[in-house]
């Protein structure tokens, strides 16, 4: 008997201390989820863990005795068993220990599978929060620190002793986050969500500590293009936290509509009391930079973020190449200038169109309006993105095209334009234009190719032997290669194991979503995709853009 596991239960991660009705579970736990089934039915799972194991699992459930019995069989599935049985959970493993279950009772197994699931994602999410707090010797409030010069240091002459405090507040929370960028738009349809996606998921592949801020309330498109819909951010004493989905950091208002098809119908007043609540109210942590993704035109959210944030490092401006979305560039760029932000650069979107299969960009329709605005305005010009047919598929799969596409022509294109961004990190002065970031000298790399037989193994947690190779970058060339042994099968091993040897590139057949996370939490970018070839060939495709990739054989 067969069942499919249609996306139609929402976790809601919980607090013990926001439900005492369910302490008698388990005294103390790690993960925990409750879930509603499409019946009516709710069910709740707790976990414990101890090293990588379920050290122990506790349910409850007000359904009937279907469910029962599937909660139950779900406890002994995975009960003193690694994170990855829990992860690998299935409702046909629930029913086959079952013996079956009646056709109209399948949904029991269902719910059961997702339910405890979803208290081992609950169980990575604090974990990955964990790891996020700063030290406490490192942490300050704002009001009490050494800067005479902060501007939540001293209350304002025509300012209420609440407001002071909801200042004060707001700034210990961006006193945290090295760098703000927002993300601007004069026109809508002009790509600007998927600018700011790939550009943040960028950032973490570089090893970056990166949120992303949605604050377009009327129509939040960020959770769907990161396959986020239906995901509750979880509270604790410190306030909301966002997401974190393989390090990035994500807060959109689409997290808290009931369904996807919700309007959002709000003055301005009420959304810049959200948009605030988003800077105060949530646990962002310590992160080199913050992308606020902001909705088209110079309306009331780009102006309340900018305003409400203050030290903005500056603006990204996205366009098309045609002279109608063009000119509405020229609006945004007297936004900023009114406001006293910095235009980082314009960025063209959809210029040309990049073949799937050689790259080749064909200009469809006019292109250089964007280029020919920033040389008016004097302001940087930062490149032109090709239409390529796999960015969409991208967001339809709720993927970063940047991080799944990371061989493509396109995606090096935007690699390219992100430099920008990045160089506000470094220690010297930011060089903002485009054509002078692009680097000169020896850029070495090291990537590592998981082997079988000679050639890309398809499995990678399977693999025996590693080709690391040494390349240049820069001048597309290979240096040299080691193999080496890989160490022995243990989960979440290999990407510290990796990053000791300088590794900061892997490609690979198949790798499951919980790998790339850690990955990405190492900072080392990872292609998923590649065809079984000799590492020689991968790594040569790779250097000059033309390594063909498709779906992740391991994606799960």
């Amino acid at each position: 008997m067969s069942t499919t596991e249609p996306n139609t239960y929402s976790p809601v991660f919980l607090d013990h201390a926001q439900h005492p009705r369910n302490l008698g579970a388990m005294a103390s736990f790690d993960g925990h989820a409750r879930l509603t089934g499409s019946c009516g039915d709710t069910m709740e799972f707790w976990i414990r863990v101890r090293g990588n194991s379920v050290d122990k699992i506790n349910f409850s459930t007000d359904g009937c005795g279907s469910s029962l019995a599937c909660g139950s069989m779900a406890t002994q599935l995975v009960g003193g068993n690694s994170l990855e049985d829990l992860a690998d959970l299935s409702a046909e493993k629930i029913q086959a220990a079952l013996g079956g279950l009646p056709a109209a009772e399948t949904h029991c197994a269902v719910l059961a599978a997702q339910a405890a699931r979803a208290a081992g994602e609950d169980y990575f999410h604090r974990q990955a929060r964990r790891r996020a707090k700063p030290s406490q010797t490192g942490a300050h409030t704002c009001g009490s620190c050494s800067e005479a010069s902060c501007s939540a240091a001293h209350r304002r002459p025509d300012e209420s002793d609440e407001d002071f405090q909801q200042r004060r507040l707001l700034q210990e929370r961006m006193c945290r986050i090295r760098h703000k960028v927002v993300v601007l738009s004069g026109k809508g349809g002009v790509g600007k969500s998927t600018v700011a996606v790939n550009l943040a998921m960028s950032l973490v592949m570089a090893g970056k500590r990166v949120g992303l801020l949605d604050v377009d309330v009327h129509g939040p498109s960020i959770p769907t293009m990161l396959g986020l819909e239906g995901i509750h951010p979880p509270g604790d004493a410190d306030g909301l936290a966002p997401i974190d989905l393989g390090g990035l950091k994500v807060l959109s208002v689409g997290f808290f509509l009931r369904s996807p098809d919700d309007a959002v119908i709000w003055r301005g007043p009420m959304k810049y009391s959200v948009i605030r609540q988003f800077l105060k109210d949530v646990a962002w942590g310590d992160l080199d930079f913050l992308i606020i993704d902001s909705p088209p035109g110079t309306g009331d959210e780009p102006l309340s973020a900018c305003q409400l944030i203050g030290d903005l490092d500056g603006a990204l401006i996205v366009t098309t190449p045609q002279q109608v979305a063009a000119v509405d560039v020229r609006k945004s760029i007297s936004f900023c200038r009114q406001l006293g932000l910095t235009v980082l650069g314009v960025i063209e979107n959809m210029s040309g169109f990049a073949c799937p299969r050689c790259g080749e960009v064909t200009p469809i329709f006019r292109s250089g309006g964007g280029k020919r605005i920033a040389v008016d305005m004097d302001v940087p010009f930062l490149g032109s993105i090709p239409i390529d047919p796999q960015v969409a598929e991208s967001g339809d799969e709720g993927r970063a095209f940047i991080q799944k596409y990371a061989a493509s022509p396109t995606a090096r294109i935007m690699q390219d334009i992100i430099r920008s961004v990045l160089a506000l990190d470094t220690p010297d002065e930011p060089d903002l234009n485009h054509e002078q970031t692009v680097p000169t000298e020896v850029t070495p790399m090291k990537i590592a190719i998981p082997l079988a037989d000679g050639k890309l193994a398809m499995h990678f947690g399977h693999c025996a032997h590693f080709a690391l190779l040494d390349v240049d970058a820069s001048a597309k060339s290979i240096l040299g290669r080691q193999d080496v042994e890989a160490p022995p099968h243990q989960p979440g091993l290999l990407p510290p194991w990796l990053a000791e040897r300088g590794v900061n590139l892997v490609i690979a057949g198949g790798m499951g979503q919980r790998a790339l996370a850690l990955f990405a939490e190492q900072g080392i970018q990872v292609v998923v995709g590649a065809a079984a070839e000799t590492p020689e060939q991968l790594a040569a495709a790779y250097l000059n853009g033309t390594l063909q990739v498709g779906g992740n054989v391991c994606d799960h």
